[in-house]
């Protein structure tokens, strides 16, 4: 019992004397690992064309639950994606997402991607809810 206690106090010892390591957030920031994965968008065609064509199968792949896509069909006069159908809505509940990544790994089309941003937080909770207006992204010329 007494080495024990020895041993745990030298570890405690150890702690107190060493170096502890501070990052100054948000004007430092700490590197991110390669495969990390935050922030959903949904990507558009360099022509501004939607890629998502309300498929559903990142919601079918979702183990969370938190996305919800509802299709339409594209017309002539109103086309918003490539394919036959676009997401009319396409939500995903970010306070029910693990963040696992399923929902690009299951899309045909890349729609959907998972981005290094990670600051998410907010103080109203109906702000967690993404649309897709929210998570639309504007083609890099």
């Amino acid at each position: 019992m007494l080495t024990e206690l020895l041993t745990a106090l030298g570890i405690t010892a150890k702690h107190l004397v060493s170096k502890s390591i501070t990052v100054r957030y948000p004007e430092e920031r700490r590197e991110i690992f390669p495969r990390v994965r935050w922030r959903h968008e949904l990507m558009r065609h360099e022509n501004g064309l939607e890629r998502c064509i309300g498929c559903s199968l990142c919601e079918a792949a979702c183990p969370a639950h938190c996305i919800r896509v509802v299709a339409e069909e594209n017309t002539d006069e109103h086309r918003f994606s490539p394919g036959e159908r676009y997401a009319k809505e396409y939500e995903i509940n970010m306070i029910r997402c693990i963040f696992c990544g399923m929902c690009q790994e299951a899309c045909p089309v890349e729609a959907i991607v998972l981005r290094e941003e990670f600051e998410l937080s907010d103080y109203e909770k109906e702000s967690f809810i993404y649309t897709k207006e929210r998570l639309l992204v504007t083609p890099q010329a």
